[in-house]
């Protein structure tokens, strides 16, 4: 018997995310209308829709949908602002991104996923969002701050230099600590030199690559 996705998209967003206390409907209806299960690889997609966190290539693994709904619920993204997105991935999330707000930026240290992300974006005609491959955490620079700066992969502490990316006024959410007990948190940058930071909830989620090590810079 062939599997109805629809059905599975909508039991997955109305059961598993809304019971994760996820009301925002801008949010519910962007996670529906991305259609996860393009995004998966092809020999899980059946599990697109799973309460798990999915395998991809190169060790790295898709959040939780309902970690993606608190996370998207939290930054509040409005539709003039942008975005950056640190770890691309399967490119699911930077999806619901782009339908949110004005514009994503997505950076991905592995050039194979960066890629496939990119031509799943091109079949569904998204043209607000532009990738990058490189390592967020040794020297990559963007070319602008944002009003959101999204880390899709853990860190043991957010790094200073991801925080100067946030525009005054805009936020910044991570996923900090030491695995299995990790705090979801979002930083809201109030001007120049204040923050105000909000614990939203705890959970574990694969570290960055290079999170573990000290940052290089070249000079």
């Amino acid at each position: 018997m062939s599997m109805n996705f629809n059905q599975a998209r909508h039991n997955m967003v109305s059961q598993q995310i809304r019971g994760w206390e996820v009301t925002n409907l801008r949010v519910l209806d962007a996670i529906e209308a991305a259609q996860r299960e393009d995004f998966v690889p092809a020999r899980y997609r059946k599990l697109a829709f799973a309460d798990l966190e999915l395998p991809l290539d190169h060790g790295q693994r898709m959040m939780r949908p309902v970690i993606e709904g608190r996370l998207l619920q939290a930054i509040d993204l409005q539709a003039d602002e942008t975005v950056l997105e640190i770890g691309t991935g399967s490119g699911f999330l930077t999806a619901c991104l782009a339908s949110l707000g004005k514009a994503v930026c997505s950076i991905d240290i592995f050039e194979a996923l960066s890629e496939e992300a990119s031509k799943v974006f091109t079949s569904k005609k998204i043209n607000n969002i532009e990738c990058h491959s490189d390592d967020a955490l040794n020297g990559w620079m963007p070319e602008q701050a944002h009003d959101v700066v999204v880390v899709t992969g853990g860190v043991r502490e957010i790094p200073p230099v991801f925080m100067e990316w946030v525009n005054p006024g805009g936020r910044l959410f991570a996923i900090s600590g030491q695995s299995p007990a990790m705090e979801a948190r979002i930083l809201n940058r109030l001007n120049i030199s204040d923050w105000e930071e909000q614990s939203l909830f705890e959970t574990d989620l694969q570290l960055l690559v290079n999170a573990g090590k000290a940052p290089q810079f070249n000079f």
